[in-house]
């Protein structure tokens, strides 16, 4: 009875402690979901159709359908880390595209980004907008890449 016992107690502890360990792989504090956040907004920088030149804003008023500048996206965070896009605009159509942040934690955020973000970045320029695919082993960036592009894009009122 007593081994029956002592087999249940050392079970149940190993459980718990499996439960409770926080791998490398979780954010800070353990959490595991994307968190959306909205206090670092977007923001174009351009001219055309009779905006000031250097105007700055993601109102209305921000800039042109068709005007040339650059546009900087909202920072997402990812569960590795901040991921934000900036694109340069000419002629209505995005010329440019930059990862302004991207997760660099660790070795590996650095390889997985090293080889995603210029993919995702040849992908917008194809696409002209943020419908693009996600590259294979890193979704979590490409999700940010896709969201602070699409901000990018608002900002600068390119359809």
């Amino acid at each position: 009875m007593r081994r029956i016992t002592l087999w249940l107690l050392s079970t149940v502890a190993v459980v718990v402690l499996l439960f409770s360990y926080k791998t490398s792989t979780m954010g800070p504090g353990g959490e595991t979901s994307a968190i959306a956040d909205g206090s670092a907004g977007s923001s174009w920088t351009g001219t055309g159709d009779g905006s000031t030149a250097g105007s700055t804003g993601s109102g209305p008023s921000g800039g042109p359908s068709n005007g040339d500048g650059t546009a900087t996206g909202s920072v997402a965070q990812t569960r590795w880390g901040p991921v934000q896009v900036k694109i340069t605009v000419s002629g209505g159509r995005i010329t440019d595209v930059r990862a302004v942040q991207v997760p660099d934690g660790n070795r590996r955020d650095r390889e997985i980004n090293d080889y995603a973000v210029p993919i995702l970045g040849q992908e917008a320029l194809a696409a002209q907008s943020a419908r693009i695919d996600t590259v294979s082993g890193a979704t979590v960036t490409s999700d940010g890449y896709r969201e602070s592009l699409q901000s990018a894009i608002d900002a600068a009122h390119l359809k």
